[in-house]
């Protein structure tokens, strides 16, 4: 590769993304004194359309009770003394709970800036990996130089894109039951999963352990999940399947949140149903934020980074490396995201060093 001079010294570390992934991987690198560079995202509409503004996915839950380190507890003197007080002013109140989606990400942020990670809070929407060291654009238009390349962009959850969908996320509308499915509005009450593939069957199943009943609504007469999957859940006594349904529209109010949901027939649209549920569950994928790598960085068959070592972040690209849900179609939970990006901080740093990168 031949060496090209866009700034005056290239970045050790260049991170992008905002999740648990990518301020790990900058708590890691910085510590280890790469002086890591972090594009954390532009807080822009079409982001926040998308759910991809900063901090990633967890900013968009309320209360994290499986993120160890966080039991139920008052934590609102801590925040105000550890989060800068230009971002704590516009947090909503702390709860007591333990720890919000919010404040847990404000909570690495900060963390990975007090270790000296510099933040730029722009989108990255162009990388050249033909040579190195590598140039990473911005939305600015102003491009910088990497050694080394860390992305954890994460990946967006699917919806179905109804207005009602977006109004009642964190009051009931969730795409994650493993994340919220433990919360008390959904313990003891029906609850709707939408989806026919085998992240729906996991889910309803998974929410059966709360729930009074787990209604099913998938669009056709069949499931597109694996048959072992489908049959667990069909022989599920609290899960009920609503075949050849479309959700119309989730029903709820300002105080209560959601409180149901209506269906549509897809054989007669004439006829419709409504379910009485507390929580909506949309279970028809993820989308791995990889637009802008423009074909560079091989993907698996579900359009997720592949790795190429076993149990390691590298990519097919030398000196680039992968962690978090952008590299993830399985887990996906905030506490496997933060260890791939402690693994790709290892990474990084250990192949700095084996290419004289000191």
């Amino acid at each position: 590769m031949h060496l090209r001079r866009i700034s005056i010294v290239p970045e050790k570390v260049v991170v992008i993304g905002s999740g648990p992934a990518a301020w790990a991987a900058c708590i890691y690198t910085s510590r280890a004194n790469l002086e890591p560079l972090c594009f954390e995202g532009a807080v822009t509409e079409e982001n926040r359309l998308q759910g991809t503004l900063p901090l990633g996915q967890l900013a968009l839950t309320t209360e994290v009770e499986n993120y160890p380190g966080f039991p139920a507890g008052n934590l609102e003197s801590y925040l105000n003394d550890s989060i800068e007080e230009s971002k704590r002013k516009y947090m909503a109140p702390h709860t007591g709970h333990g720890v919000s989606g919010p404040e847990l990400m404000e909570l690495m942020r900060q963390q990975a800036k007090n270790f000296g990670t510099k933040v730029v809070t722009d989108d990255v929407v162009d990388i050249d990996f033909s040579s190195h060291p590598y140039k990473v654009t911005p939305s600015n238009g102003e491009p910088v130089e990497a050694l080394a390349v860390i992305i954890a962009t994460g990946a967006r959850a699917n919806y179905l894109g109804l207005d009602s969908e977006n109004r009642f996320k964190n009051m009931g509308v969730s795409a994650c039951a493993v994340c919220d499915g433990a919360m008390p509005r959904f313990r003891n009450h029906p609850l709707v999963v939408v989806g026919g593939g085998d992240s729906a069957m996991e889910e309803a199943s998974y929410l059966t352990k709360f729930a009074s009943k787990v209604y099913i609504v998938h669009r056709r007469d069949e499931f597109r999940a694996s048959k072992i999957m489908a049959d667990r859940a069909l022989a599920n006594e609290k899960i009920e399947v609503k075949w050849n349904s479309v959700i119309d529209e989730v029903l709820g109010n300002d105080e209560q949140g959601v409180t149901g949901v209506r269906i549509r027939s897809t054989v007669d649209e004439s006829q419709t149903e409504e379910l009485e549920a507390t929580g909506y569950f949309a279970a028809i994928g993820h989308t791995p934020n990889v637009n802008f790598l423009k074909g560079q960085i091989d993907l698996n068959d579900k359009g997720f980074i592949q790795w190429q070592v076993p149990f390691r972040t590298n990519t097919n690209v030398d000196g680039v490396f992968a962690a978090g849900d952008v590299a993830d179609d399985n887990y996906k939970q905030a506490i496997t995201a933060a260890g791939s990006g402690c693994m790709a901080a290892l990474d990084a740093e250990r192949w700095l060093v084996a290419n004289g990168y000191e």
